[in-house]
């Protein structure tokens, strides 16, 4: 078999990178553990140095030091002299596809609603009745049926990380506990706080501790959501990205918007509930470990409104959070911390 020099270029965001790692093992392995590096951006990068299966990271910064045209074409001529030999693009932007087309990399393949698609030599049809893994793994040229794709996520912590959180879970002396990541950065798919608030008070009747997970923008929303009771904590800006997945492996359940943190934790491989506000699981973004489930309201004639939601609902009366009151997903949760099936 002739060796093969594989890149991937994901440089989505934080649940995009992750539902790429699938596809990047699936890669690893099809071309005899070849390794594959990766272009990713800053907030990203940790992910792929993380990943046992990557080889080297290509960071790009779109929004300072690589934001000009002129910083493509340096990205672009350091991906030719690295003589790739295949490209797989899950990235779809016109930034992606000039880089792909200033490489001269021969083998390259991207979806068919990448924009400026004709530069990749293998366009592979976005399903969009797909979930983004299987997706993905198509793109790699897996041909997959309705449940073999189902491919967890595999990241390696580093004994630093191992150890840094333990003596968090030890400071507080924190054993069991449900964690929950009430955040977003799209308004219209941030469950509403007060609903939050009631499900926390239920954890707490049913003495369970609560984390609180999030970004450093979250904390004050987090913060405000903790004073429901003593047994909460709260961790928002606290936690790299690898430290956040190390963490959710010790939680009994995660709770949380459409937004990244489901996507972390299925590298924990630990139940979720995922609520889908202004969103649908059918996009492609839902939890689909065994263990997870996702709610949302499906008999809106509003929804979905957007595949990233907006600041603000469209129509002004959030039906698609409002009206998914927390009695709808106590249920859930009480299941799943009984294990129930």
């Amino acid at each position: 078999m002739p060796v093969e020099k594989i890149l991937v270029i994901q440089t989505a965001f934080i649940g995009d990178a992750v539902l790429t790692l699938p596809m990047i093992q699936s890669l690893s392995n099809k071309f005899d553990n070849c390794g594959v590096d990766v272009l990713a951006i800053p907030s990203t990068a940790e992910l792929f140095y993380s990943s046992p299966f990557v080889n080297k990271v290509f960071v790009i910064d779109k929004k300072n030091e690589h934001k000009s045209f002129w910083s493509v074409i340096k990205i672009a001529k350091i991906i030719s002299a690295n003589n790739y030999t295949k490209i797989f693009s899950p990235h779809r932007s016109l930034r992606t596809a000039l880089i792909v087309l200033l490489s001269k990399v021969k083998e390259t393949s991207g979806f068919s609603n990448s924009s400026f698609k004709q530069v990749y030599k293998n366009i592979i049809e976005y399903r969009y009745d797909f979930h983004e893994v299987r997706r993905n793994l198509e793109l790699a040229g897996n041909k997959t049926n309705d449940t073999d794709w189902k491919i967890l996520p595999i990241i390696t912590p580093s004994e630093e990380v191992r150890k840094k959180v333990e003596e968090i879970l030890s400071k507080e002396k924190i054993n069991n506990f449900v964690a929950i990541a009430p955040g977003s950065i799209w308004a219209t798919k941030r469950y509403p706080e007060e609903y939050f608030k009631k499900i926390i008070d239920y954890l707490i009747s049913q003495n369970e501790t609560v984390l609180l997970l999030g970004s450093k923008d979250e904390f004050e929303m987090c913060n405000s959501i903790s004073k429901t009771g003593d047994k909460v904590f709260n961790m928002a800006g606290t936690l790299s990205l690898i430290e956040s997945i190390q963490i959710l492996k010790k939680a009994k359940l995660l709770i949380c918007n459409d937004s990244a943190p489901t996507h972390l934790s299925m590298c924990a491989d630990i139940p979720t509930i995922t609520i889908f506000c202004s969103t649908v699981p059918e996009f492609g973004f839902s939890p689909y470990n065994n263990k997870s489930e996702s709610i949302g309201i499906n008999n809106l004639s509003c929804k979905p409104c957007g595949i990233h939601g907006h600041s603000n609902c469209p129509l002004g009366h959030f039906n698609c959070g409002n009206k998914l009151l927390p009695e709808k997903i106590l249920p859930i949760i009480k299941k799943i911390l009984n294990n129930e099936s």
